[in-house]
């Protein structure tokens, strides 16, 4: 018997999958945007963000994440932090819009991004995770959850706790060659990103996404790496962002900094940039400790690149060094390790940048500490 349309979409979608491109598999399946979206998980300004709900999965949704990155902290003076990432994705496909049911039609993609950086020993790890999901919540082998965060791959799992507001991310040791269990506790209230939760990504409304971070979380780890054992603080930060058009269509990446300040402030920036390197949107946001947030405009935030890095692996050039300029001032942010390359093609199809660095002030003194993501440098970044 000839496969169905459904079946046919699904198995090209499936051998661009397994060719290493999630972006041609996606376009390979059939994208009907309104067909699963419920109203809540609609992209629009002035959506009041309700939660816990909105702490839990929008599966009408185009593309979504939970990011949480940070370091920990080896004792004895002087000891090098350890970078930290683990970021669970969900992609709608739009299978099933056509009113196919039951638990096999792969309507969600599901992946997962994890990464450790040893500062001290110049060392960056990374594994990542993918599955297929019906939109059955109650599988328990892969599941995004809407009332709150409940997030699983395999035995990969993210959650929150609805009474304490605590996370617990849970990364196994023997496919990623590093193991890592994390509770991430609230120090603060939600950061609210854009207008109270709508943030642009370019010059049309419909170049948003709702988004709100966590920032100053503190941080209990068990970190395993080989017969090694090590229970380790620190500091993270968590964003989650979900959308149906996160770029404008001639943008090819981002660059984005998220620091937690060493005074208790929070500090986002980020540009938007085309193909020849010029800026389409920028925006951010800082939030001193106890104060009102306050957002960029987009003519508030300018990144400047300072040093390169090149790829050994996939020949791209990430700039390492910035000079970034927001309301907050003129600083410079330093990668504290060159290569924190992350190559997702098994997954998200995309090959990226993901580092812990310093903020730094005019004197070179330390004023903050956190992540820098740089996309779209290897080749342009396609969602969706």
């Amino acid at each position: 018997m000839a496969p169905s349309p459904e079946r046919r979409r699904w198995l090209a979608a499936g051998a661009a999958l397994l060719a290493g491109g999630r972006n041609a598999a996606l376009a390979a399946m059939a994208t009907d945007a309104g067909a699963e979206g419920a109203d809540e998980d609609r992209i629009s300004a002035g959506r009041t963000l309700r939660f816990p709900r909105d702490h839990g999965a929008h599966p009408g949704a185009r593309i979504e994440w939970w990011y949480a990155t940070g370091w920990l902290q080896p004792a004895g003076s002087g000891a090098a932090p350890i970078g930290w990432q683990i970021t669970f994705f969900r992609s709608r496909t739009g299978l099933g819009s056509g009113g196919e049911s039951g638990r096999f039609v792969p309507r969600q993609l599901l992946f997962a991004h994890a990464a450790i950086s040893d500062i001290g020993a110049q060392r960056h790890r990374h594994a990542q995770r993918l599955s297929r999901w019906s939109g059955d919540e109650a599988l328990p082998e892969a599941h995004a959850q809407r009332a709150d965060t409940a997030l699983v791959i395999g035995p990969w799992s993210l959650r929150r706790d609805a009474g304490s507001g605590r996370y617990t991310a849970r990364l196994p040791v023997p496919e990623a060659g590093f193991g890592l269990l994390l509770t991430l506790t609230p120090t603060q209230p939600l950061l609210l990103q854009g207008q109270a939760g709508f943030s642009r990504k370019g010059p049309l409304p419909a170049q948003a996404s709702h988004y709100y971070s966590q920032p100053q979380l503190a941080v209990s780890a068990q970190l395993t790496r080989g017969s090694q054992v090590q229970t380790l603080p620190g500091r993270g930060w968590l964003d989650h962002e979900w959308s149906d058009e996160l770029m404008p269509p001639e943008a090819v990446g981002w660059d984005w900094i998220g620091i937690n300040l060493d005074d208790g402030g929070a500090l986002t920036a980020f540009v938007l940039r085309s193909r020849d390197g010029q800026v389409l949107w920028a925006g951010g946001s800082h939030r001193p400790a106890g104060a009102a947030v306050r957002s960029f405009a987009p003519e508030d935030v300018a990144f400047s690149p300072l040093r390169e890095w090149t790829s050994p692996g996939s020949g791209a050039r990430y700039p390492v060094r910035w000079r970034i300029r927001t309301p907050l001032g003129e600083h410079q942010l330093e990668a504290l390790l060159d290569d924190q390359e992350l190559d997702s093609r098994a997954s998200s199809g995309a090959i990226y940048w993901e580092g812990l660095s310093e903020l730094r002030d005019a004197s070179g003194r330390r004023i903050g500490q956190g992540y820098l993501e740089m996309t779209g440098r290897a080749t342009p970044l396609k969602l969706g």
